[in-house]
């Protein structure tokens, strides 16, 4: 009989303890398998029970009632006031670590730096570095045509042209390169806006102008991105926009490779071109025989204001053709044969950039 209940009890036991195992197990294992930043603020004077309530709400933890218990077990009470970047893919022993140690503690704001002529995909790059956002959602977000459909409604320099089905990335050009400060959360929608607004100020300042000019909105960003990748001063900006107006005007291929880098997704100094992206009859590429006497479809990165400047103000030539030295020096020309000249002489005196 005795025996009888001591195996009765002695199962009940292991049950409970196989049951307290799982219940320690699940909650100190991540929430999530992928990767998901998420910011949260640990005030001063927080206790212990309020930071695990405050991880649950956040999603970072199971359970704020067992945050508490493992605390106590553990002898936890130091964890430090701040604002940390924690992951939901993280264990709630690395949670507490952190938090213990106040490792990955941000500003409440975030100075992110987006620099004069880089491409979309280096702007995602450097959100999903510098924010709580990762990369895809910045592309997520330019593929959803109603947030921008509402873009195009508030602001007056955006229209259906963006909307092209071959355009890579509706907003390309339009987000203005600068210094920025954001909240820590911001989403891509805040970083987008605060750009975005600060191109409202940009183009405002030169509204009258560009409604003077021979060119759409649209036109005149995609030949400053050309500008902005081209050249470096603003004289030979100036000077280089000429060239390609003047190329437009005679209907002549742009024969710029930015735009044909560009059309691969390629960055620059990545790699050389090859010959079959070189021909290829992409809508972007202005090396292509089929795009002669046309711009690219779009933007190719993201001008600097000097750079639209430059294409608004171009200086008036005769030139056709332009080339640069590994130095960047720009030399012109009117004609074939001056500008393979140029090349000629660039290559035997070792001023010719190769990869």
């Amino acid at each position: 009989m005795k025996k009888g209940i001591f195996k009765i009890l002695f199962i009940v036991v292991s049950i409970f303890i196989l049951i307290g195992c799982i219940y320690c197990y699940v909650n100190t294992t991540s929430v999530s398998k992928k990767s998901q930043p998420v910011i949260v603020e640990i005030k001063e004077g927080s206790s212990v029970r309020e930071v695990g309530e405050l991880l649950r709400k956040k999603g970072l933890i199971r359970s704020d009632k067992f945050f508490l218990l493992y605390s106590k077990l553990h002898k936890i009470s130091d964890l430090k006031a701040g604002t940390y970047k924690l992951n939901k893919k993280d264990k709630l022993k690395k949670i507490v670590t952190i938090l213990q140690d106040g490792s990955n503690v941000i500003k409440k704001e975030v100075t992110i730096t987006f620099n004069e002529g880089k491409t979309m995909r280096v702007i995602a790059k450097t959100i999903g570095k510098n924010t709580v956002n990762k990369e895809e959602d910045v592309f997520n977000l330019l593929s959803d045509r109603e947030y921008i459909n509402s873009l195009i409604n508030e602001y007056w320099f955006l229209d259906s042209t963006i909307l092209n089905e071959n355009i890579y990335y509706p907003l390309e050009g339009y987000l203005a390169p600068d210094t920025y400060n954001f909240e820590a959360n911001a989403t891509v929608k805040d970083i987008f806006k605060k750009m975005l607004d600060q191109t409202d100020k940009i183009l405002t300042e030169e509204k009258a102008n560009i409604e003077k000019s021979n060119f759409s909105i649209h036109e005149l960003i995609t030949l400053a991105s050309m500008v902005e990748s081209e050249g470096v001063t603003l004289e030979d900006r100036k000077k280089i926009a000429g060239v390609f107006i003047n190329r437009l005007n005679n209907k002549m291929s742009l024969g710029s490779d930015v735009t044909t880098y560009y059309a691969s997704k390629i960055e620059l100094g990545d790699r050389d071109l090859y010959k079959s992206e070189i021909n290829s009859s992409n809508p972007y590429n202005t090396r292509s025989a089929s795009n002669a006497g046309k711009l690219p479809i779009g933007p190719i990165c993201n001008p600097s204001k000097g750079a639209i400047d430059a294409v608004i103000n171009y200086t008036k030539n005769n030139y056709l053709y332009f080339v640069a030295d590994k130095n960047m020096k720009v030399y012109f020309n009117e004609n074939d044969a001056g500008h393979n000249k140029t090349i000629r002489e660039l290559k035997s005196s070792g001023l010719w950039y190769e990869y």
